[in-house]
Protein backbone atom coordinates (compact mmCIF):
# COMPACT_ATOMS: atom_id res chain seq x y z
CA UNK A 1 0.00 0.00 0.00
CA UNK A 2 1.54 3.55 -1.02
CA UNK A 3 -1.31 5.78 -0.36
CA UNK A 4 -1.41 6.57 -4.01
CA UNK A 5 -4.01 5.14 -5.73
CA UNK A 6 -4.43 6.12 -9.21
CA UNK A 7 -7.87 7.23 -10.13
CA UNK A 8 -7.60 5.37 -13.45
CA UNK A 9 -7.03 2.22 -11.02
CA UNK A 10 -9.40 -0.96 -12.25
CA UNK A 11 -9.55 -2.84 -9.13
CA UNK A 12 -10.98 0.29 -7.53
CA UNK A 13 -13.75 0.64 -10.09
CA UNK A 14 -14.82 -2.24 -9.88
CA UNK A 15 -14.86 -1.72 -6.05
CA UNK A 16 -17.00 0.80 -6.69
CA UNK A 17 -19.34 -0.83 -9.53
CA UNK A 18 -19.79 -3.64 -7.03
CA UNK A 19 -20.82 -1.54 -4.02
CA UNK A 20 -23.27 0.11 -6.60
CA UNK A 21 -24.80 -2.94 -8.13
CA UNK A 22 -25.35 -4.03 -4.55
CA UNK A 23 -27.30 -0.46 -4.17
CA UNK A 24 -29.63 -1.36 -7.22
CA UNK A 25 -30.36 -5.02 -6.74
CA UNK A 26 -31.54 -3.93 -3.11
CA UNK A 27 -33.89 -0.72 -4.73
CA UNK A 28 -35.25 -3.19 -7.76
CA UNK A 29 -36.41 -5.73 -5.47
CA UNK A 30 -38.06 -2.63 -2.96
CA UNK A 31 -39.49 -0.99 -6.62
CA UNK A 32 -41.14 -4.35 -6.98
CA UNK A 33 -42.28 -5.07 -3.95
CA UNK A 34 -44.34 -1.82 -3.79
CA UNK A 35 -46.02 -3.22 -6.89
CA UNK A 36 -46.44 -6.61 -6.10
CA UNK A 37 -50.34 -7.69 -5.61
CA UNK A 38 -49.94 -11.80 -4.95
CA UNK A 39 -51.66 -12.47 -2.16
CA UNK A 40 -49.13 -15.49 -1.15
CA UNK A 41 -47.22 -11.55 -0.34
CA UNK A 42 -48.96 -11.27 3.00
CA UNK A 43 -47.91 -8.03 4.74
CA UNK A 44 -45.49 -10.33 7.04
CA UNK A 45 -43.84 -11.66 4.34
CA UNK A 46 -43.66 -8.10 2.54
CA UNK A 47 -42.16 -6.35 5.98
CA UNK A 48 -39.40 -8.77 5.83
CA UNK A 49 -38.76 -8.61 2.48
CA UNK A 50 -38.65 -4.66 2.73
CA UNK A 51 -35.99 -5.54 5.98
CA UNK A 52 -33.89 -7.52 4.11
CA UNK A 53 -33.24 -5.70 1.17
CA UNK A 54 -33.07 -2.42 3.35
CA UNK A 55 -30.24 -4.05 4.93
CA UNK A 56 -28.54 -4.44 2.20
CA UNK A 57 -29.22 -1.10 0.70
CA UNK A 58 -27.59 0.28 3.83
CA UNK A 59 -24.61 -2.40 3.85
CA UNK A 60 -23.54 -1.36 0.63
CA UNK A 61 -23.71 2.15 1.33
CA UNK A 62 -21.84 1.44 4.55
CA UNK A 63 -18.88 -0.19 2.44
CA UNK A 64 -18.97 2.52 0.28
CA UNK A 65 -18.67 5.39 3.15
CA UNK A 66 -15.77 3.77 4.25
CA UNK A 67 -13.77 2.90 1.13
CA UNK A 68 -14.55 6.59 -0.82
CA UNK A 69 -15.92 8.32 2.18
CA UNK A 70 -18.07 11.29 -0.12
CA UNK A 71 -20.57 8.86 -2.14
CA UNK A 72 -24.21 9.79 -2.81
CA UNK A 73 -26.90 7.98 -1.36
CA UNK A 74 -29.02 6.28 -3.42
CA UNK A 75 -33.04 4.86 -2.72
CA UNK A 76 -35.83 3.06 -4.95
CA UNK A 77 -37.12 6.43 -5.84
CA UNK A 78 -34.61 7.28 -8.03
CA UNK A 79 -35.28 7.88 -11.74
CA UNK A 80 -31.69 10.11 -12.60
CA UNK A 81 -29.11 7.60 -11.34
CA UNK A 82 -26.55 11.04 -11.77
CA UNK A 83 -26.73 11.96 -8.45
CA UNK A 84 -24.40 14.25 -6.79
CA UNK A 85 -22.49 13.61 -3.59
CA UNK A 86 -22.47 17.44 -2.86
CA UNK A 87 -25.42 19.60 -1.64
CA UNK A 88 -26.47 23.45 -2.92
CA UNK A 89 -23.20 24.96 -1.65
CA UNK A 90 -20.73 22.28 -2.79
CA UNK A 91 -20.69 20.64 0.84
CA UNK A 92 -19.93 16.77 0.73
CA UNK A 93 -23.45 15.50 1.74
CA UNK A 94 -23.73 13.32 4.91
CA UNK A 95 -25.59 10.01 4.41
CA UNK A 96 -25.78 8.50 7.74
CA UNK A 97 -29.05 9.45 8.40
CA UNK A 98 -30.62 7.46 5.39
CA UNK A 99 -27.92 4.51 6.55
CA UNK A 100 -29.74 4.65 10.38
CA UNK A 101 -32.82 4.75 8.77
CA UNK A 102 -32.53 1.45 6.53
CA UNK A 103 -30.35 -0.26 9.10
CA UNK A 104 -33.27 0.84 12.15
CA UNK A 105 -36.44 -0.55 9.77
CA UNK A 106 -34.03 -3.98 9.08
CA UNK A 107 -33.61 -3.94 13.22
CA UNK A 108 -37.40 -3.55 14.07
CA UNK A 109 -39.13 -5.55 11.73
CA UNK A 110 -37.07 -8.54 10.32
CA UNK A 111 -37.86 -11.70 12.73
CA UNK A 112 -35.44 -13.53 14.91
CA UNK A 113 -34.74 -16.48 12.95
CA UNK A 114 -34.77 -16.62 9.24
CA UNK A 115 -35.03 -19.92 7.16
CA UNK A 116 -31.50 -20.65 5.26
CA UNK A 117 -28.31 -19.64 6.74
CA UNK A 118 -26.44 -16.91 6.12
CA UNK A 119 -29.47 -14.94 5.69
CA UNK A 120 -29.87 -11.55 8.28
CA UNK A 121 -32.14 -11.63 11.06
CA UNK A 122 -32.38 -8.22 13.50
CA UNK A 123 -30.09 -8.96 15.58
CA UNK A 124 -27.35 -8.84 12.80
CA UNK A 125 -29.41 -5.16 11.54
CA UNK A 126 -29.29 -4.12 14.62
CA UNK A 127 -25.39 -5.06 15.20
CA UNK A 128 -24.95 -2.63 11.83
CA UNK A 129 -26.72 0.09 13.03
CA UNK A 130 -24.79 0.10 16.26
CA UNK A 131 -21.79 -0.23 14.09
CA UNK A 132 -23.05 3.18 12.34
CA UNK A 133 -23.29 4.75 15.38
CA UNK A 134 -19.67 4.17 16.59
CA UNK A 135 -18.59 5.33 13.06
CA UNK A 136 -19.48 8.84 13.83
CA UNK A 137 -18.59 8.54 17.41
CA UNK A 138 -22.40 8.35 19.01
CA UNK A 139 -21.06 6.06 21.91
CA UNK A 140 -24.50 6.34 23.94
CA UNK A 141 -26.80 5.46 21.12
CA UNK A 142 -24.16 2.34 20.12
CA UNK A 143 -24.25 1.41 23.84
CA UNK A 144 -27.68 1.22 24.13
CA UNK A 145 -28.25 -1.36 21.56
CA UNK A 146 -25.08 -3.68 22.09
CA UNK A 147 -25.85 -4.14 25.86
CA UNK A 148 -29.17 -5.45 23.84
CA UNK A 149 -27.51 -7.29 21.16
CA UNK A 150 -25.05 -8.93 23.63
CA UNK A 151 -28.01 -9.75 26.30
CA UNK A 152 -30.27 -11.07 24.13
CA UNK A 153 -29.14 -11.67 20.86
CA UNK A 154 -29.45 -14.82 18.23
CA UNK A 155 -28.14 -16.45 15.29
CA UNK A 156 -30.19 -16.55 12.10
CA UNK A 157 -30.71 -19.96 13.07
CA UNK A 158 -32.05 -18.97 16.49
CA UNK A 159 -29.11 -19.73 18.69
CA UNK A 160 -27.89 -17.65 21.64
CA UNK A 161 -25.00 -15.42 20.47
CA UNK A 162 -21.48 -16.18 22.31
CA UNK A 163 -18.00 -16.99 21.30
CA UNK A 164 -17.06 -20.62 19.54
CA UNK A 165 -15.09 -22.00 22.28
CA UNK A 166 -12.24 -22.22 20.20
CA UNK A 167 -10.44 -19.44 17.88
CA UNK A 168 -9.87 -21.56 15.06
CA UNK A 169 -13.58 -22.53 14.95
CA UNK A 170 -14.29 -19.20 13.26
CA UNK A 171 -11.95 -19.97 9.90
CA UNK A 172 -12.95 -23.65 9.15
CA UNK A 173 -15.50 -25.12 7.13
CA UNK A 174 -17.37 -27.38 9.13
CA UNK A 175 -17.24 -24.63 12.07
CA UNK A 176 -18.90 -22.13 9.76
CA UNK A 177 -22.42 -20.59 10.79
CA UNK A 178 -21.71 -21.26 14.14
CA UNK A 179 -23.07 -18.93 17.52
CA UNK A 180 -20.54 -15.89 16.41
CA UNK A 181 -21.64 -15.92 13.50
CA UNK A 182 -22.90 -12.27 13.05
CA UNK A 183 -22.78 -12.24 9.07
CA UNK A 184 -21.27 -14.62 6.76
CA UNK A 185 -21.05 -14.48 3.07
CA UNK A 186 -21.79 -17.63 2.27
CA UNK A 187 -19.66 -20.00 0.01
CA UNK A 188 -20.90 -23.27 -1.79
CA UNK A 189 -19.09 -25.54 -4.86
CA UNK A 190 -21.14 -28.52 -6.62
CA UNK A 191 -24.11 -26.56 -6.05
CA UNK A 192 -24.98 -26.45 -10.56
CA UNK A 193 -23.10 -22.66 -10.64
CA UNK A 194 -21.54 -22.53 -13.89
CA UNK A 195 -17.07 -22.87 -12.64
CA UNK A 196 -18.51 -23.16 -9.09
CA UNK A 197 -18.65 -19.44 -9.14
CA UNK A 198 -20.04 -19.39 -5.82
CA UNK A 199 -17.38 -20.54 -4.51
CA UNK A 200 -14.79 -18.45 -2.28
CA UNK A 201 -12.21 -17.03 -4.89
CA UNK A 202 -10.95 -14.19 -2.76
CA UNK A 203 -8.06 -15.67 -1.39
CA UNK A 204 -7.02 -16.96 -5.04
CA UNK A 205 -3.77 -15.19 -5.02
CA UNK A 206 -2.70 -15.71 -1.36
CA UNK A 207 -2.49 -19.28 -1.00
CA UNK A 208 1.12 -20.37 -0.38
CA UNK A 209 3.36 -22.49 -2.44
CA UNK A 210 3.63 -25.12 0.20
CA UNK A 211 -0.30 -26.40 0.09
CA UNK A 212 -2.56 -28.41 -2.58
CA UNK A 213 -3.37 -25.69 -5.04
CA UNK A 214 -1.16 -23.08 -4.26
CA UNK A 215 0.82 -21.04 -6.32
CA UNK A 216 1.45 -17.46 -5.45
CA UNK A 217 0.71 -15.83 -1.58
CA UNK A 218 2.93 -12.42 -2.10
CA UNK A 219 -0.98 -11.09 -2.18
CA UNK A 220 -2.41 -9.49 1.48
CA UNK A 221 0.79 -10.50 3.90
CA UNK A 222 0.73 -10.44 7.07
CA UNK A 223 3.76 -7.58 8.21
CA UNK A 224 6.21 -7.93 11.23
CA UNK A 225 4.57 -5.39 12.82
CA UNK A 226 1.26 -7.16 13.43
CA UNK A 227 2.94 -10.33 13.96
CA UNK A 228 5.08 -8.28 16.74
CA UNK A 229 1.64 -6.77 18.44
CA UNK A 230 1.16 -10.70 19.29
CA UNK A 231 4.21 -10.48 22.29
CA UNK A 232 3.22 -10.46 25.62
CA UNK A 233 4.85 -10.23 28.76
CA UNK A 234 5.62 -11.20 32.20
CA UNK A 235 2.17 -11.28 32.99
CA UNK A 236 0.27 -12.17 29.70
CA UNK A 237 -0.97 -8.95 28.74
CA UNK A 238 -0.16 -7.01 25.70
CA UNK A 239 3.03 -4.72 25.13
CA UNK A 240 0.94 -1.93 24.45
CA UNK A 241 3.77 0.62 24.16
CA UNK A 242 6.84 -1.74 22.96
CA UNK A 243 5.44 -4.78 21.29
CA UNK A 244 7.28 -3.60 17.77
CA UNK A 245 10.90 -3.15 19.92
CA UNK A 246 11.25 -6.72 19.18
CA UNK A 247 10.79 -8.48 16.51
CA UNK A 248 8.86 -11.64 16.17
CA UNK A 249 11.89 -14.30 14.89
CA UNK A 250 11.79 -14.91 11.13
CA UNK A 251 13.55 -16.51 8.46
CA UNK A 252 13.91 -13.09 6.33
CA UNK A 253 18.04 -13.92 6.28
CA UNK A 254 18.06 -17.36 7.09
CA UNK A 255 18.14 -19.35 3.89
CA UNK A 256 15.50 -22.52 3.89
CA UNK A 257 18.45 -25.28 4.35
CA UNK A 258 20.03 -23.25 7.58
CA UNK A 259 18.85 -24.29 10.92
CA UNK A 260 15.86 -22.07 12.38
CA UNK A 261 14.89 -21.51 15.64
CA UNK A 262 11.65 -19.81 16.18
CA UNK A 263 10.76 -16.78 18.62
CA UNK A 264 10.89 -18.08 22.05
CA UNK A 265 9.34 -15.72 23.90
CA UNK A 266 5.94 -14.87 25.34
CA UNK A 267 3.15 -14.92 22.57
CA UNK A 268 -0.83 -14.84 22.29
CA UNK A 269 -1.94 -17.69 20.49
CA UNK A 270 -4.25 -16.05 17.78
CA UNK A 271 -0.73 -15.50 16.20
CA UNK A 272 -0.53 -18.51 14.93
CA UNK A 273 -4.16 -19.07 14.19
CA UNK A 274 -4.12 -15.90 11.91
CA UNK A 275 -0.04 -15.75 10.80
CA UNK A 276 1.75 -18.81 8.99
CA UNK A 277 5.65 -18.44 9.97
CA UNK A 278 8.33 -20.89 9.77
CA UNK A 279 9.00 -23.85 12.41
CA UNK A 280 5.09 -23.42 13.48
CA UNK A 281 2.50 -26.00 11.77
CA UNK A 282 0.56 -24.35 8.92
CA UNK A 283 -2.92 -25.26 9.94
CA UNK A 284 -2.99 -29.38 9.03
CA UNK A 285 -0.98 -28.98 5.66
CA UNK A 286 2.76 -29.95 8.48
CA UNK A 287 5.37 -27.35 9.11
CA UNK A 288 6.01 -24.46 7.71
CA UNK A 289 9.29 -24.60 6.19
CA UNK A 290 10.14 -21.01 4.79
CA UNK A 291 10.54 -18.85 1.81
CA UNK A 292 9.70 -22.52 -0.03
CA UNK A 293 6.60 -23.26 1.21
CA UNK A 294 5.32 -19.46 0.75
CA UNK A 295 5.38 -18.55 -2.54
CA UNK A 296 7.45 -20.39 -6.05
CA UNK A 297 10.78 -20.78 -6.94
CA UNK A 298 12.93 -17.19 -7.52
CA UNK A 299 10.72 -14.87 -5.59
CA UNK A 300 12.29 -12.55 -3.39
CA UNK A 301 11.08 -13.06 0.49
CA UNK A 302 11.95 -9.19 0.23
CA UNK A 303 8.89 -8.85 -2.16
CA UNK A 304 6.23 -9.71 1.05
CA UNK A 305 8.06 -10.87 3.97
CA UNK A 306 8.90 -14.20 5.63
CA UNK A 307 5.02 -14.29 6.91
CA UNK A 308 1.79 -15.96 5.05
CA UNK A 309 -1.68 -15.74 6.24
CA UNK A 310 -3.60 -18.70 7.39
CA UNK A 311 -7.68 -17.33 7.89
CA UNK A 312 -8.94 -17.62 4.72
CA UNK A 313 -7.00 -20.61 4.05
CA UNK A 314 -8.50 -24.39 3.24
CA UNK A 315 -6.87 -27.04 5.57
CA UNK A 316 -5.66 -30.50 3.85
CA UNK A 317 -9.13 -32.10 5.34
CA UNK A 318 -11.25 -29.34 3.67
CA UNK A 319 -9.13 -30.11 0.09
CA UNK A 320 -9.28 -34.38 0.28
CA UNK A 321 -12.90 -33.63 1.35
CA UNK A 322 -13.89 -32.09 -1.66
CA UNK A 323 -15.00 -28.68 -0.24
CA UNK A 324 -12.16 -27.18 -2.05
CA UNK A 325 -11.67 -27.92 -6.21
CA UNK A 326 -9.94 -26.37 -9.51
CA UNK A 327 -11.51 -23.81 -11.11
CA UNK A 328 -11.05 -22.44 -14.01
CA UNK A 329 -8.59 -19.67 -12.72
CA UNK A 330 -7.87 -20.65 -9.75
CA UNK A 331 -9.03 -22.48 -6.57
CA UNK A 332 -12.56 -22.34 -5.02
CA UNK A 333 -13.55 -23.61 -1.39
CA UNK A 334 -16.83 -23.75 0.61
CA UNK A 335 -15.10 -21.81 2.95
CA UNK A 336 -17.21 -18.61 4.19
CA UNK A 337 -15.66 -15.24 4.77
CA UNK A 338 -17.01 -13.25 8.17
CA UNK A 339 -18.11 -9.82 7.41
CA UNK A 340 -18.98 -9.87 11.69
CA UNK A 341 -18.53 -11.86 14.46
CA UNK A 342 -19.48 -11.62 18.17
CA UNK A 343 -16.44 -11.14 19.31
CA UNK A 344 -15.95 -7.67 16.55
CA UNK A 345 -19.50 -7.01 18.36
CA UNK A 346 -17.47 -7.34 22.01
CA UNK A 347 -14.97 -5.53 21.11
CA UNK A 348 -17.53 -2.58 19.92
CA UNK A 349 -19.35 -2.73 22.70
CA UNK A 350 -16.56 -2.27 24.94
CA UNK A 351 -14.92 0.69 22.76
CA UNK A 352 -18.66 2.57 24.06
CA UNK A 353 -17.86 1.66 27.54
CA UNK A 354 -14.77 2.76 27.32
CA UNK A 355 -15.94 6.58 26.10
CA UNK A 356 -19.24 6.66 28.48
CA UNK A 357 -16.78 6.04 31.44
CA UNK A 358 -17.35 2.66 32.15
CA UNK A 359 -14.12 1.00 32.43
CA UNK A 360 -15.17 -1.93 34.39
CA UNK A 361 -17.53 -3.19 31.72
CA UNK A 362 -15.19 -2.85 29.29
CA UNK A 363 -12.69 -4.61 30.69
CA UNK A 364 -15.00 -7.50 31.56
CA UNK A 365 -15.91 -7.39 27.70
CA UNK A 366 -12.12 -7.31 25.85
CA UNK A 367 -11.35 -10.52 29.25
CA UNK A 368 -14.13 -12.31 27.20
CA UNK A 369 -12.50 -12.56 24.10
CA UNK A 370 -8.90 -12.96 25.66
CA UNK A 371 -10.09 -15.95 27.90
CA UNK A 372 -11.30 -17.84 24.64
CA UNK A 373 -7.93 -16.86 22.75
CA UNK A 374 -6.27 -18.51 26.33
CA UNK A 375 -7.72 -21.45 25.10
CA UNK A 376 -6.96 -21.74 21.97
CA UNK A 377 -3.12 -23.50 21.80
CA UNK A 378 -1.74 -24.66 18.47
CA UNK A 379 0.02 -27.79 19.09
CA UNK A 380 2.73 -29.18 17.43
CA UNK A 381 2.43 -31.50 14.93
CA UNK A 382 2.49 -34.43 17.03
CA UNK A 383 -0.49 -32.79 19.37
CA UNK A 384 1.83 -33.10 22.00
CA UNK A 385 2.96 -29.88 23.78
CA UNK A 386 2.27 -26.26 22.34
CA UNK A 387 3.98 -25.20 19.32
CA UNK A 388 4.90 -21.99 21.08
CA UNK A 389 5.33 -20.02 24.35
CA UNK A 390 1.65 -19.31 24.83
CA UNK A 391 1.40 -16.73 27.48
CA UNK A 392 -2.09 -15.26 27.63
CA UNK A 393 -4.29 -13.64 30.90
CA UNK A 394 -7.10 -11.72 31.36
CA UNK A 395 -6.55 -7.54 32.70
CA UNK A 396 -6.60 -8.65 35.98
CA UNK A 397 -6.51 -5.10 37.46
CA UNK A 398 -8.72 -2.00 36.52
CA UNK A 399 -7.13 0.30 34.08
CA UNK A 400 -6.03 3.39 35.33
CA UNK A 401 -7.72 5.53 32.89
CA UNK A 402 -9.92 5.97 30.26
CA UNK A 403 -6.45 6.58 27.70
CA UNK A 404 -5.17 3.59 29.18
CA UNK A 405 -8.42 1.85 28.42
CA UNK A 406 -9.08 3.36 24.78
CA UNK A 407 -5.38 2.03 24.13
CA UNK A 408 -5.91 -1.73 25.56
CA UNK A 409 -9.09 -2.00 23.69
CA UNK A 410 -8.28 -0.71 20.08
CA UNK A 411 -4.87 -2.96 20.73
CA UNK A 412 -7.62 -6.30 21.65
CA UNK A 413 -9.13 -5.35 18.08
CA UNK A 414 -5.95 -5.54 15.93
CA UNK A 415 -4.94 -9.23 17.63
CA UNK A 416 -8.54 -10.54 17.87
CA UNK A 417 -9.61 -9.15 14.09
CA UNK A 418 -6.32 -9.27 12.29
CA UNK A 419 -6.43 -10.15 8.78
CA UNK A 420 -9.93 -9.50 8.97
CA UNK A 421 -10.06 -6.78 6.98
CA UNK A 422 -10.85 -4.41 9.85
CA UNK A 423 -7.43 -2.48 10.94
CA UNK A 424 -7.06 0.34 8.58
CA UNK A 425 -10.80 1.51 8.68
CA UNK A 426 -10.13 1.28 12.34
CA UNK A 427 -7.65 3.70 12.59
CA UNK A 428 -8.85 6.27 10.09
CA UNK A 429 -12.50 6.12 12.19
CA UNK A 430 -10.31 6.35 15.44
CA UNK A 431 -8.71 9.74 13.94
CA UNK A 432 -4.75 8.40 14.48
CA UNK A 433 -4.35 6.78 11.18
CA UNK A 434 -1.33 9.23 10.10
CA UNK A 435 -0.31 9.20 13.45
CA UNK A 436 -0.16 5.64 13.49
CA UNK A 437 1.18 4.73 9.94
CA UNK A 438 3.83 7.00 9.32
CA UNK A 439 5.10 7.20 13.03
CA UNK A 440 4.44 3.90 14.27
CA UNK A 441 4.20 1.88 10.76
CA UNK A 442 5.74 3.15 8.07
CA UNK A 443 9.71 3.71 9.68
CA UNK A 444 10.77 -0.27 9.75
CA UNK A 445 8.54 -1.57 7.72
CA UNK A 446 8.75 0.80 4.91
CA UNK A 447 12.96 -0.21 5.29
CA UNK A 448 11.69 -3.77 5.06
CA UNK A 449 9.41 -3.75 2.07
CA UNK A 450 10.95 -1.68 -0.33
CA UNK A 451 9.46 -2.56 -3.11
CA UNK A 452 5.92 -2.80 -2.08
CA UNK A 453 5.92 0.57 0.01
CA UNK A 454 8.89 2.26 -1.40
CA UNK A 455 11.11 5.51 -0.01
CA UNK A 456 8.50 8.19 -0.38
CA UNK A 457 5.64 6.38 1.21
CA UNK A 458 3.48 8.77 3.33
CA UNK A 459 -0.11 7.99 4.36
CA UNK A 460 -1.51 12.24 3.95
CA UNK A 461 -3.70 13.54 6.59
CA UNK A 462 -7.27 14.66 5.03
CA UNK A 463 -6.79 12.43 2.23
CA UNK A 464 -5.61 9.11 2.37
CA UNK A 465 -8.73 8.14 4.86
CA UNK A 466 -10.08 7.66 1.49
CA UNK A 467 -9.80 5.58 -1.61
CA UNK A 468 -10.41 8.19 -4.64
CA UNK A 469 -13.59 8.31 -6.77
CA UNK A 470 -12.99 6.32 -10.02
CA UNK A 471 -12.59 8.71 -12.95
CA UNK A 472 -14.70 6.79 -14.97
CA UNK A 473 -17.72 7.66 -12.66
CA UNK A 474 -17.00 11.14 -12.45
CA UNK A 475 -17.14 10.95 -16.14
CA UNK A 476 -20.57 9.31 -16.54
CA UNK A 477 -21.65 11.71 -13.79
CA UNK A 478 -21.59 14.82 -16.39
CA UNK A 479 -25.00 17.03 -16.93
CA UNK A 480 -24.77 19.97 -18.43
CA UNK A 481 -20.99 19.44 -18.66
CA UNK A 482 -20.45 19.90 -15.26
CA UNK A 483 -20.12 16.24 -12.94
CA UNK A 484 -22.19 15.93 -10.36
CA UNK A 485 -19.80 13.63 -8.30
CA UNK A 486 -17.21 15.34 -6.72
CA UNK A 487 -13.81 14.30 -6.43
CA UNK A 488 -12.47 13.46 -2.76
CA UNK A 489 -9.83 15.84 -1.56
CA UNK A 490 -6.24 15.95 -2.39
CA UNK A 491 -7.10 13.70 -5.98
Amino acid sequence: MQYATPTTNSQLLARWNGIFDGIGRANIVLKELAKATDPALTDVLKKQIEGEARFLRAFHHFEGKKIFGNIPFVDEKATDYKIPNTDASGNYVNIWPQLETDFKFAYDNLDEVKTGKGRVNKWTAGAYLAKAYLYQNKFTEAKVLFDIIIGQGKTSQGVKLDLTTGFGENFRIATQNSKESMLEVQSAIGDGASDNTNGFREAILCYPNGIAGGTNSWFYRPSQNLVNAFRTDENGLPLLDTYNDVDVTSNETVPDASPFTPYAGNLDPRLDHTVGRRGIPYLDWGMMTGVAFTAPPGESITNGGPFTGKKHVFSSVEYSSGQVVRASFGIASALNYDLMRFADVLLMAAECEVEVGSLDKAREYVNRVRARAAASPIKTLDGTANAAKYVISPYATAWASKDVARKAVRFERRIELGMEGHRFFDLVRWGIADQVINSEYLPKESVRRSLALGSGVKFTKNKSEYQPIPDYAITQSFVNGQPTLKQNPGY
